[in-house]
């Protein structure tokens, strides 16, 4: 989504009633600012559902993909999120690593990572879809919407009105 905003405005206008992630992610994707309800992954060192869940109309979502804080192996490359954007996504924020990193900056997509590793992931579909996942502080809950841009990820139990 397009609506230009700052998460630091809307900690501002909000308080309490965000979330804000404490874990420090890198940007990756073309689109530095992006926002939208939250879809939700748990796996670790696979990636199966996440090119599953990824190649299905986004309808302006944002996945969000808890892998652990493994920088073993990537979750997604540039194929998986070439998908994502060609489905409609807003973004993936994943807390695990990505690569073909030179790729993602190019696509209009909004990626978070902790890091890259060119090693790929495992591929037996290990992992859970539409569950609640929590790490820096934060637990992101399906339907919940994501907010991220420079500043960092916050996250509201419901669609926030952009100042």
């Amino acid at each position: 989504m397009s609506t230009p905003f700052a998460t630091a405005d809307l900690i501002d206008a909000y308080g309490d009633e965000l979330a804000s992630c404490e874990l420090q992610f890198r940007q990756f994707g073309g689109v530095r600012a992006f926002f939208g309800p939250i879809q939700t992954i748990k796996c670790h060192e696979d990636n199966a559902l996440v090119k599953e869940v990824l190649n299905q109309p986004g309808d302006g979502r944002v996945l969000v993909v808890d892998g652990g804080s493994s920088l073993r192996s990537a979750l997604m490359g540039d194929m998986i999120a070439r998908a994502a954007e060609r489905n409609g996504w807003a973004g993936v924020v994943i807390n695990g690593a990505v690569r073909d990193v030179a790729e993602l900056a190019t696509l209009s997509l909004g990626i978070k990572a902790l890091g890259s590793n060119p090693r790929k992931s495992a591929k037996a579909g290990a992992g859970q879809v539409g569950v609640n996942v929590a790490f820096g502080q934060v637990v992101f809950t399906p339907g919940a919407w994501l907010y991220s841009d420079e500043d960092g990820i916050v996250v509201s139990a419901k669609e926030l009105s952009l100042p």
